[in-house]
C-alpha cells in the first residue's frame, strides 16, 4: 500500500528536484529557490528558503555525508550550500557561463559533476571545489547525469538522445545513441555493484526520456572488451514522456514521474508495475527515495510536493491509488483552500487565520483574531506593528512571519496569473514584453541582459538566436494590461 503523507507547499512555481539525504528533504524550482525540510516532520528549516541563485533552479543534490547541497541554475552557476547555517559554502561558474541543468555528487562526495545546456560537462574536486576537467558532446544539452557506485565512472544523458560514459579523465568511454528517442530526461546508477557470470563487475542503471519510456540497462566493465550496455527492462506504464526517475536505497524499487501527471512505482529487477499514484495536477517532474524511511517525495508543475509512504504487505501489481483515498495523514499535509483562489488583499479575517494555519502559524492565531486583521491589513503589517500593535513578543516569531508575508507579497501566480503573461525568464508578470527570434516573449530588460551574458542562446531551447532583434509584442502588453486592472 502507498499513502499520501503530506503536501508541501512552500515554492511558487514549478518545482524542478527532489533529493533527500539522512536527516533532509531539499526541493528547487524555476522560482529561484531550494527549500529545505527535515525529513522527521517535513518542517521546514529556519534557514530555507535558499536564496542565491539569479534564475531558476534546474537540479540540487546531497553529498553523502549530507553536510553539503549543490544546486545549478539557468544562471550558469552551481552553488554549494552548507547543511549547518544554510549559507552558501561556494559558487562554481560553468565553464562558457552556459545555464547548467544538472549535476550530481560522487558517492564519496569526492567529485562533483555538471552538465550544462551547451553540452559541456564540468567535473570539479568537491575537497578544493576546483575545476579539475571539462568534456562536451557537441549540438546537445546534457540534462543528465549520474556516478556508478564505485565512484570511477559516471553517465550523462542529452537532450540529442544518447547516454554517454565517462572516466575521471573525461575520456569517453561508451555511447548508447538513441537510448531514448527525442532525448534522455534523466538516469540513475542503483546504489549497488554486481558481478556478472564471467565474474565482471555490472551496475544496473535507470533512465526515461521524452519516449514515454523507462529502461533499465545492465553495464558491465569487460577486462578486454571495454564497456558493454545491455537492455535489461523497457517499462511502459506512464502514457507521456517521463521526466524523472529514482532508485530506492537498497536498489530494489525504481520510481518515475512522468508528463500524463502520474507517478509510477515499479519492481525494480523485474521491471514489475506496482503502483501508479494519481494525486499531482499537472508534469510529474522530479522524484526521489529516502535513503533512510520507506518515503518517496515526488515534485510537480503545480508548484507542490507530495510525500508518501511505501507500506509492506501489500504486492498488488499494478495497483493504482485513488486521489480519494490518497488522503494526509499527518499534520504536515496541507489542503488548497478556498483563500488561494483570491488575491490576499481580498482575504477576509477567517482566511487570514487558515492561512495562519496552513503555514504552521498557530501560535499567533489569538493574536490575528482579536486584532480582526484581513488580508489587507495583513500585507501592511511590519515588524514594528507586529511588536506594538499584536504585542507578538518572539523575535523569532515576528521575523517568522515577515518572511511568510513577504513570500505573499512576491507570489505572482497565488492571483491565477495567466503563465502566458509571465515572463520564462524572471517568472514575473511581464511590463514591456518582447518577441526574441526564437519566437518566445520575454521582459525586454531581462532578455537584453540574457543577450549579453549568454552567448546569443535561446532560454527557452538553448539553440543559437540568429538575430538579437526584439520585436514588441503590443498584443500581449494590452493583453497583461487588462487583465491587471480587473484584478
Amino acid at each position: 500500500m502507498v499513502s499520501l503523507v503530506c503536501t508541501l507547499r512552500s515554492h511558487q512555481d514549478d518545482v524542478n528536484c527532489c533529493a533527500f539525504s539522512g536527516a533532509l528533504l531539499a526541493t528547487c524550482s524555476a522560482d529561484k529557490s531550494i527549500c529545505v525540510y527535515s525529513a522527521r516532520d517535513f518542517s521546514e528549516l529556519p534557514f530555507s528558503p535558499l536564496s542565491g541563485h539569479g534564475y531558476g533552479v534546474h537540479y540540487c543534490c546531497f553529498s553523502a555525508c549530507g553536510q553539503y547541497l549543490a544546486s545549478c541554475s539557468t544562471d550558469a552557476t552551481t552553488v554549494v550550500w552548507s547543511m549547518d547555517t544554510g549559507e552558501i559554502e561556494a559558487v562554481l561558474e560553468h565553464p562558457g557561463r552556459s545555464p547548467v541543468r544538472v549535476c550530481a555528487f560522487s558517492p564519496d562526495s569526492s567529485f562533483l559533476v555538471s552538465g550544462g545546456s551547451d553540452g559541456t560537462i564540468a567535473l570539479w574536486d568537491f575537497t578544493s571545489r576546483t575545476l579539475l576537467r571539462t568534456g562536451a558532446v557537441t549540438d546537445t544539452s546534457i540534462v543528465a547525469c549520474s556516478f556508478t557506485p564505485c565512484a570511477q565512472l559516471f553517465i550523462t544523458g542529452s537532450t540529442y538522445g544518447d547516454l554517454r560514459l565517462w572516466d575521471l579523465n573525461m575520456n569517453h568511454l561508451h555511447a548508447e545513441k538513441n537510448a531514448h528517442d527525442l532525448g534522455v530526461s534523466c538516469c540513475q546508477f542503483a546504489p549497488q555493484i554486481m558481478k556478472g557470470t564471467d565474474g565482471c563487475v555490472q551496475f544496473r542503471l535507470a533512465s526515461c526520456g521524452q519516449d514515454s519510456l523507462v529502461k533499465i540497462w545492465i553495464v558491465s566493465l569487460l577486462s578486454a572488451a571495454g564497456i558493454k550496455m545491455q537492455l535489461a527492462h523497457t517499462l511502459t506504464g506512464q502514457s507521456a514522456p517521463i521526466l524523472s526517475c529514482a532508485y530506492s536505497a537498497d536498489g530494489q524499487m525504481l520510481v518515475s514521474g512522468s508528463v500524463d501527471k502520474t507517478v509510477t512505482v515499479y519492481q525494480a529487477n523485474e521491471g514489475v508495475l506496482l503502483y501508479t499514484l494519481n494525486q499531482h495536477d499537472r508534469y510529474v517532474t522530479a522524484c526521489a527515495f529516502s535513503p533512510t524511511a520507506p518515503l518517496i517525495a515526488t515534485g510537480s508543475m503545480d508548484k507542490t510536493v507530495n510525500i508518501w509512504m511505501l507500506e509492506d504487505g501489500s504486492g498488488a501489481q499494478g495497483k493504482s491509488l485513488p486521489d480519494e483515498a490518497a488522503s494526509v495523514l499527518s499534520s504536515g499535509g496541507r489542503k488548497s483552500s478556498g483563500h488561494s483562489r483570491l488575491m490576499v488583499s481580498e482575504w477576509s479575517e477567517e482566511d487570514v487565520l487558515a492561512w495562519l494555519r496552513e503555514e504552521g502559524l498557530e501560535a499567533v492565531i489569538d493574536m490575528f483574531k482579536s486584532n480582526n486583521i484581513d488580508g489587507e491589513e495583513l500585507l501592511s503589517l511590519t515588524k514594528e506593528t507586529l511588536s506594538s500593535e499584536l504585542h507578538i513578543e518572539s523575535l523569532g516569531l515576528r521575523c517568522k512571519v515577515m518572511k511568510k508575508i513577504e513570500e505573499l507579497k512576491m507570489a505572482p501566480v497565488s492571483n491565477g496569473t495567466p503563465d502566458e503573461y509571465l515572463c520564462p525568464i524572471t517568472r514575473e508578470i511581464m511590463k514591456d514584453p518582447v518577441i526574441a527570434a526564437d519566437g518566445y516573449s520575454y521582459e525586454r530588460e531581462a532578455i537584453e541582459s540574457w543577450i549579453n551574458t549568454k552567448s546569443r542562446t535561446s532560454p527557452m531551447t538553448n539553440l543559437p538566436l540568429q538575430t538579437t532583434l526584439l520585436t514588441p509584442n503590443r498584443t500581449l502588453k494590452m493583453a497583461i494590461l487588462r487583465w491587471t486592472t480587473c484584478q
